[in-house]
């Protein structure tokens, strides 16, 4: 199971949405405070939907609490700080992918002390980052990726989809 860390995020609808994006992935949330929210909010519920009911989410009083309840914690930290792209770095399946606020990202001293664990999303020109809940999709999916989407659906299926008409001149109904 792939561990997301959120480090104090700010902004509801992003944490909602990766909610989402974890119990859709078989992931655990970690969020770290202070939250720019409260979890009771409304924009929060929204964006999670109907499953943050089902959310194995864990919060921590500051990053010193986080990294004592998960001790030896493999982290890769996402940081537009990194010379390091996320597809060249080889995710084990229960690592954790930290990310930043959404205003400052992970704080630099935290970033010097684990440089070669901090992985970079690339982008064009002077693009400052991409929204949080993107970033964490892209990291997360290369990840589960990497580990052959263990435990994931891996096919899906149409239904009541049928073709009608004739030569290929027909229209999917």
């Amino acid at each position: 199971m792939l561990n997301i860390v959120l480090f104090e995020p700010e902004i509801p609808a992003n944490t909602g949405n990766i909610g989402r994006t974890c119990v859709a992935t078989g992931s655990r949330l970690h969020l770290i405070e202070p939250l720019g929210f409260k979890l009771t909010e409304k924009n929060l519920k929204r964006a999670g939907m109907d499953y943050w009911k089902d959310l194995d989410v864990t919060r921590y009083i500051d990053y010193r609490d986080f990294l004592e309840k998960n001790p030896g914690a493999r982290i890769y930290m996402a940081t537009t700080k990194s010379p390091n792209l996320y597809t060249d770095v080889h995710y084990e399946e229960d690592c954790y992918l930290m990310f930043g606020k959404e205003s400052a990202g992970i704080p630099e001293e935290i970033l010097c002390i684990h440089k070669a664990e901090t992985v970079r999303i690339p982008m064009t020109g002077d693009t400052r980052s991409l929204n949080l809940a993107n970033s964490v999709a892209i990291i997360l999916y290369e990840a589960l990726r990497q580990n052959g989407f263990s435990g994931m659906n891996r096919e899906g299926h149409l239904h009541r989809l049928e073709w009608k008409g004739e030569d290929g001149d027909g229209i999917f109904r």
